[in-house]
């Protein structure tokens, strides 16, 4: 079986989850309450908008700021540089704005909110690979070029906990 350019993002998300020996949290939250860490900038008032929705209309979302609620699903292992965001069917990998700031390797499972420039992008079998090793996995051997959603965030707010 080869994988198709939309399967990428998605067949990396079917491999097993490695068990997190220890967190690692490189960046220190900019705000932080009972309820809460902000990584990154201050996050921005307003709603927000599902994965589901932004994926659904990528041609006129892409490059767009967005502020959206999701799913943690995925978190590198190494630093925290990245994550998959998912809801539903609408997968996403999400990194930070010039790497300034990363997120806590526990934090898969949690309801985020984040703000962010998303797009639709090109991205190699070899990237791909290089994103599943650093998500702890070991990657499928029929990767292709494809593309992906992303999103470059500026802001994430994570739940404690």
């Amino acid at each position: 079986m080869t994988l198709r350019p939309a399967g990428l993002l998605a067949a990396l998300l079917l491999l097993p989850l490695s068990a997190v020996a220890d967190v690692v949290r490189l960046s220190e939250p900019v705000a932080t309450t009972e309820a809460w860490e902000d990584f990154g900038a201050p996050l921005p008032e307003g709603p927000s908008r599902s994965l589901v929705e932004v994926v659904e209309a990528s041609g006129a979302m892409n490059g767009k700021d967005v502020k959206i609620a999701t799913e943690v699903v995925q978190v590198c292992q190494k630093k925290g540089c990245f994550f998959i965001a998912r809801e539903g069917e609408a997968t996403a990998r999400v990194t930070f704005r010039d790497y300034e700031f990363f997120v806590p390797t526990d934090s898969a499972g949690k309801q985020v909110i984040l703000a962010g420039t998303f797009e639709r992008r090109a991205i190699s079998a070899e990237q791909a690979a290089h994103y599943a090793e650093d998500l702890g996995e070991t990657p499928p051997d029929d990767l292709e070029d494809g593309f992906e959603y992303a999103i470059v965030a500026d802001a994430i707010r994570i739940p404690r906990g």
